[in-house]
């Protein structure tokens, strides 16, 4: 017998979506729906470090790739693609999703960004029509129709409460009083059907079991980044440092970050997503073995110094890895179609090509997921660059809008499809 969606998600005060499960009418054969994330490194890479020096299937993944090598036919990535008549070096962050040209001078406006293309088709399917979501930083990817900047949501627990708990603010509090009486909101929902086991198929079981295992590790996450606050604090003799020294914990931002994502494609919340990783205002960063580099932004301007380079280099590889863990996560998330990664879009990159000279040509770009025919390096012409906006017009198809133009676009890329 079919069970009731409804009578399951009965749980008093708390708003928790959960996988589309079998047992709850969805047809064996249901197709998954499709998703996007755009993700913005803004300080980007190192060309030489990134970019392959062969191309095709056959291409030699470079010393960045090598990090994510496990997952080389689920990745493609790209050189000689730019947004034409885009300059600024910094300022084109705010283009990176739009393509308007020239953000740098007074005059510049906006215009919509890939992301807002396809909530406006998809995004009424979802409680969050999408998520703009940053780290470090006020800036957002994500743009309106009138090319207006679309507010982000800036921490992981911030974004927690607003997917999973519901109310005002005396209601949220009643809430996290009992989360923390119950030890987790899964709980709480899942406490009133503590007999669901037996009345789905093994299948869904599996599902529901990874389902809790990834929200049970993420709240255990967000509860030790907390207990920090309450822990009494070294005493030192050095000068208080000129930016909040959390922000320098910047990997464990971002992990906590894809992890929540990771999230809300899993429980169907929403099903696009931005992410502006705010390296030009991290001060400085802590490696998970206690190391720590400063100066972030001042190494990316490295001016060819071998001990800047060095120190750089350290950075990008722990920003690859962790790019790396996101697309396993997503791999290891089994939809009735394949996995999670199969059925999203994950676009990982930078609107500068080179950060020590603010170039915005050439850009670094990858396109993993969603069903795309990836395993290889699609090289452009890196002094006449192709328009990026041409994948954005094959990630739009993919969604199943029917456009076939965007921004600079002049086609469809070649060679993805």
């Amino acid at each position: 017998m079919e069970t009731s969606r409804r009578k399951f998600l009965q749980a008093t005060g708390v708003s928790l979506s959960l996988p589309v499960l079998e047992s709850f009418g969805a047809a064996s054969g249901r197709t998954s729906p499709k998703r996007m994330i755009a993700i913005n490194q803004d300080l980007g890479f190192i060309p030489k470090n990134f970019f392959p020096k062969t191309s095709g299937k056959e291409y030699r993944l470079s010393p960045y790739l090598e990090k994510i090598a496990a997952h080389r036919e689920q990745f493609t990535v790209f050189s000689g693609l730019s947004h034409p008549g885009v300059d600024g070096g910094h300022r084109a962050d705010k283009t990176f999703l739009t393509a308007a040209p020239h953000p740098g001078r007074a005059s510049f406006r906006n215009s919509i960004s890939l992301d807002q293309v396809m909530a406006n088709e998809v995004g009424h399917e979802t409680r969050f029509r999408s998520l703009s979501l940053a780290i470090n930083d006020v800036r957002s990817l994500s743009y309106t129709q009138a090319g207006v900047e679309i507010p982000t949501i800036r921490s992981a627990a911030e974004m927690y409460k607003k997917m999973f708990l519901q109310g005002d603010r005396k209601a949220m509090e009643a809430q996290l009083v009992r989360l923390r009486e119950k030890g987790s909101i899964l709980d709480v929902v899942l406490g009133q059907s503590s007999n669901l086991s037996k009345r789905v198929s093994a299948s869904d079981r599996r599902r529901i079991d990874q389902f809790q295992t990834a929200v049970r590790s993420l709240e255990q996450r967000l509860a030790e980044a907390k207990a920090w606050e309450t822990r009494p604090k070294p005493k030192v003799s050095d000068a208080m440092p000129e930016y909040p020294s959390d922000k320098k914990e910047f990997f464990g931002m971002i992990r906590m970050m894809n992890d929540m994502s990771r999230l809300a494609f899993q429980t169907d919340s929403t099903r696009i997503i931005t992410l502006f990783l705010g390296s030009v205002r991290t001060p400085g960063v802590n490696f998970d073995d206690g190391r720590s580099l400063g100066g972030y932004h001042n190494l990316s301007h490295h001016g060819k110094d071998e001990t800047k380079l060095k120190q750089l280099e350290e950075i990008e590889i722990a920003q690859m890895e962790l790019f790396g863990e996101l697309l396993r996560e997503l791999q290891q998330v089994e939809e009735a179609d394949g996995s999670l990664l199969d059925n999203t879009m994950v676009l990982y990159g930078c609107h500068m090509g080179d950060a020590n000279i603010h170039n915005n040509l050439n850009l670094p770009i990858i396109l993993a997921g969603g069903g795309f025919r990836h395993g290889q390096h699609l090289a452009f012409n890196p002094h006449n660059n192709t328009p990026l906006c041409n994948v954005f017009v094959s990630m739009l198809q993919r969604m199943q809008i029917e456009l076939d133009h965007f921004s600079s676009s002049t086609g469809t890329l070649t060679g993805l499809t």
